[in-house]
């Protein structure tokens, strides 16, 4: 079957695929977006996280032919049209929150999510916020440093590139 929908901004087709084939291998092998990660497949780990139409979701779970005329907005799609990181990848960076990079996709995405959502998020907000993202290297602390930095660049209006606060 054939799968067209829009992919950060731009229409996209898939040709030739599997009715029970993931968005998350449609993005990677047929689309060419392979920033989100395949790690568990059942929807555990979060590191597939893009949004739908708005909404996170682990794109694992998700079969192609329902992304149909649809929107999907993945890591890549965090970074400005220039490529200029954006807000929340800048903060992970500046916080020394990625180390093996696996997890950092799908925390991108949620935490893009819930600083829309909510700007000045609590501790406890930002960690039941990233509880379906598993981070086997970090501890979590630096995650928590980014989301914490993001918020108060987002508060503050500034993107905060390439400064460490």
């Amino acid at each position: 079957m054939r799968v067209t929908f829009t992919a950060n901004g731009k229409p996209v087709e898939a040709d030739d695929v599997w009715e029970g084939e993931s968005l998350l291998y449609v993005l990677r092998e047929r689309v060419g977006l392979p920033g989100s990660k395949n790690a568990c497949e059942q929807g555990e780990c979060g590191s597939c996280t893009v949004y739908l139409d708005g909404t996170p979701v682990c794109s694992c779970l998700v079969a192609a032919g329902q992304v149909q005329d649809r929107e999907v907005r993945t890591v890549e799609g965090l970074a400005d049209e220039n490529g200029e990181l954006g807000l929340v990848q800048q903060a992970f960076i500046d916080a020394g929150a990625v180390q093996c990079g696996f997890c950092t996709p799908g925390l991108l995405v949620q935490t893009d999510a819930l600083l829309e959502n909510d700007a000045q998020p609590s501790d406890n907000d930002i960690r039941e916020a990233l509880s379906g993202n598993l981070c086997r290297c970090t501890g979590y602390e630096k995650i928590m440093d980014a989301v914490r930095l993001a918020s108060a660049r987002k508060c503050a209006g500034n993107a905060g590139k390439g400064t460490a606060e």
